[in-house]
């Protein structure tokens, strides 16, 4: 059912100087929503993300951009922070109702297309190896080999996520008339994310350096999920959380008035934050080298790491990103000479050094 008129001009907040956000959303998840950014431009509206690809999030959409005047049909690009569903989801459909161009980082447009192109069954067999690399049991890789074994599909279930028509170039300004927004490459939660700095006054007169769309990067109580970048194709050992560290600092030195992340609330003290969240993962990080006083697999560390709530308690898909977690930042103490992986071969060992 599609929200009232009353109800729609609640999911919506005026930021003031032509940015607006709209709550769109997100089907069955604790996040609970996407904030979804109006932007004003002299060509006519732009949205930074979308929200997920699901009927109730598409009239929440929908009938917020009537409480702010406008339409999806009027909607003249879509500037994509991140791949993830719940920021890219429904962009080709606001595509289709208008002809809107979508901006997104190549590295991210490379997953959209690899996750467009894949072969059935091709990321339960790179899901169900990855684990068993990880140290999983045999009973948490069960039911991927049999979903594997009775034809199950390759990549996201009942997604296809929109093609882009344009890259979001690192450091350019966008081609937004009458704006001047900027890509801020940051990668860390996924290898292609971009925050988008908009270079302007802020219309309270806060202190600091314009506005800034921080997507998934930077959020004023949740810790950004860091994990590996996922390519079956490639065997390169990458560096998210190192990568996501190195592009909070960049964040950091912007020192924006105001932050308009795409969940939860808008927020001011961005370097606070900043500080905040890299002291968390250095006690992460020095956590888990006590936890490798002997030698132990990614699913070893990730059932003896805190997280929100008992181990037991994780439902299975929330394990996976879990032990994608661990694994990312036990790379990164091996980076930095810290721990390194212990021979014997699979599954995989690390230990301090």
């Amino acid at each position: 059912m599609a929200p009232t008129d009353e109800a729609a001009a609640g999911h919506v907040t005026d930021h003031g100087g032509g940015v607006r956000s709209l709550r769109v959303p997100i089907p069955d998840n604790p996040l609970g929503h996407t904030l979804v950014h109006l932007l004003d431009t002299d060509r006519g509206p732009v949205l930074v993300d979308t929200g997920w690809d699901d009927p109730t999030a598409w009239d929440t959409l929908s009938a917020g951009l009537a409480a702010c005047g406008t339409s999806p049909a009027e909607i003249h690009g879509v500037v994509v922070t991140h791949h993830h569903p719940d920021h890219h989801g429904l962009s080709g459909r606001v595509r289709e109702a208008s002809g809107a161009w979508i901006a997104m980082h190549a590295a991210d447009a490379t997953v959209v297309r690899r996750t467009r192109e894949a072969e059935p069954g091709l990321w339960l067999d790179y899901l169900a190896g990855k684990l068993a690399r990880a140290g999983a049991p045999e009973a948490h890789i069960a039911p991927l080999r049999a979903a594997r074994a009775a034809g199950g599909g390759g990549g996201l279930p009942g997604l296809r996520p929109a093609l882009p028509d344009r890259e979001i170039v690192p450091g350019e300004l966008l081609d937004l008339a009458g704006r001047r927004l900027r890509a801020v490459w940051t990668p860390g939660h996924t290898p292609g994310h971009v925050c988008l700095h908009l270079e302007e006054t802020h219309p309270a007169g806060r202190p600091g350096n314009g506005r800034l769309f921080s997507g998934d990067h930077l959020l004023p109580g949740i810790t950004p999920h860091i994990g590996l970048y996922e390519d079956p194709d490639d065997a390169t050992v990458t560096d998210p959380l190192g990568d996501y560290l190195d592009s909070l600092e960049r964040v950091g030195r912007l020192a924006p008035a105001e932050v308009l992340p795409a969940h939860q609330h808008a927020f001011t003290g961005a370097q606070d934050r900043v500080r905040e969240l890299l002291a968390h993962h250095e006690q992460r990080l020095t956590g888990l080298l006590r936890l490798l006083a002997r030698p132990l697999t990614p699913w070893q560390v990730a059932e003896r790491m805190e997280w929100n709530r008992p181990w037991e308690q994780i439902p299975y898909g929330s394990r996976n990103i879990a032990v994608s977690e661990a694994e990312a930042h036990l790379r990164r103490l091996v980076k930095l000479g810290r721990a390194e992986v212990a021979a014997g071969g699979e599954p995989a060992r690390y230990v301090a050094v």
